[in-house]
């Protein structure tokens, strides 16, 4: 008898095959989806992360969860990719892709303990894909994006979830008109919205949040170099700069050997003349403003604003920005201040049950009346129409796709490997492995 031909290495990693790959794939899928599952809705929890260098940050965004968190399972790590590609794509929706995706993994997992095959099941969501795209493009309905009203309340349901819900009203305001100043028509006939190229968040510390606003034009967070100078010019006359006005100083190490007190004033002397040949070559284009991305010396400074030009630099003055900060906690919270349990458990307070709110919510999506959904505030079924809370199309269907694609493409794996490991810094790589 012919003796067994081996054509892996067993000793290369670790392996998994068949239904014990399958098992582990679903079971690493739920567990992403468990720890963002929480962020979803109105009601929404926040996540606390620390990053490695020991900063904190606080949301319940779930591409911003997910891309700070390190996992090392490959169906996981496909998880989180997931997340990724739905904020590239239409920027809404992380947290409902991972969520649908691990569902729809868990839902498999009974009918692989009932030995049905990956392929039934697989071509089962896809029937259910083709479904759920058709029912989506049956019952939704256009608006026209011109109207101030219907985009804010777009815009809200996706506003009102997150943190800034305090401030959802102003949030859309600014969003909405900062995506109609970045608008182009590029002569088509359609219109093109880059926001990554064209639109720029700005956080400046102090001052509130209802400081917040929409810049049409750029912004350079500078401060001027003078409390002299004039703090708004219109239609100015702009000089950029990539050079420091001041004297600037030997690359290499000078030492030099004074002997006279004349001397030493001269040297003196020639930095202010260097200085002043910078400035008087500026002051010639006649500018409004300064700009430079270095360092403004004292004596820059006087020259500049003896012919009222107004240079911005790298030397800024801080206290207005700190006083604001202080006035921003004047208003503390009081210590006495109590909140009843009632307030914090609606839910059980009201006695809701999901069940029964789901029931009714097939009910009246059976009569035909597809508009009706689940109040996240109060837990009834309203009428999404009247209460004003949409969802843009493009967002269902990219999640609907790119959560049952992922999961049949995870359902297909029935065999997990490791690669090998390249050789390391000075060990010989000419060996068989």
């Amino acid at each position: 008898m012919q003796a067994p031909v081996v054509v892996m290495n067993t000793n290369s990693g670790e392996r998994q095959t068949g239904r014990k790959a399958q098992m582990s794939n679903i079971a690493a899928a739920k567990t992403v989806a468990d720890i963002i599952r929480s962020c979803l809705g109105p009601k929404a929890m926040l996540k606390m992360l620390l990053d490695p260098m020991g900063g904190i940050v606080l949301t319940n965004d779930g591409h911003a969860i997910l891309r700070e968190i390190e996992v090392s399972h490959p169906a996981a790590k496909s998880m989180i990719e997931l997340s990724r590609t739905q904020d590239e794509e239409v920027g809404d929706g992380t947290t409902t892709v991972i969520i649908l995706a691990g569902e729809m993994l868990a839902q498999s997992l009974p009918q692989l303990e009932r030995n049905i095959h990956p392929v039934q099941i697989i071509a089962a969501f896809k029937r259910a894909l083709k479904d759920a795209l058709e029912i989506v493009e049956e019952i939704s309905t256009p608006i026209d994006t011109t109207d101030d009203k219907a985009m804010y309340s777009l815009i809200s349901s996706s506003i009102g979830t997150k943190f800034v819900s305090r401030w959802s009203d102003l949030m859309c305001e600014l969003a909405l008109k900062a995506v109609r100043t970045v608008t182009w028509e590029p002569g088509n006939g359609n219109k093109e919205v880059d926001i990554k190229r064209y639109a720029r968040i700005e956080k400046v510390p102090g001052g509130e949040i209802e400081d917040s606003r929409v810049l049409d034009g750029v912004m350079v967070n500078k401060d001027i170099t003078h409390p002299k100078m004039r703090r708004r010019i219109e239609n100015p006359r702009i000089v950029l700069l990539d050079c420091p006005l001041e004297y600037k100083k030997g690359e290499s190490q000078t030492n030099i050997e004074i002997s006279k007190e004349e001397d030493w004033n001269r040297i003196l002397q020639i930095e202010e003349e260097q200085v002043k040949a910078m400035c008087d070559s500026i002051l010639a284009l006649k500018p409004d403003l300064v700009i430079t991305e270095k360092g403004v010396s004292d004596l820059a400074q006087h020259y500049l604003v003896k012919a009222n030009v107004t240079p911005c630099g790298d030397k800024e003055f801080g206290s207005t920005l700190a006083d604001r900060a202080h006035a921003g906690n004047a208003h503390g919270s009081d210590p006495d201040e109590r909140v009843q349990w009632g307030d914090l458990a609606p839910t059980r307070e009201r006695r809701c049950q999901p069940v029964r709110v789901l029931t009714d919510l097939r009910a009246k999506h059976a009569e035909g009346k597809t508009s009706w959904g689940i109040n996240g505030d109060e837990g009834v079924i309203v009428d999404m129409h009247q209460y004003g809370v949409w969802e843009p199309q493009a967002i269902k269907l990219q999640s609907i796709k790119t959560a049952i694609e992922s999961a049949c493409l995870l359902l297909r794996v029935d065999d997990i490997c490791s690669a090998r490991k390249g050789a390391q810094p000075g060990q010989g790589g000419g060996g068989e492995e």
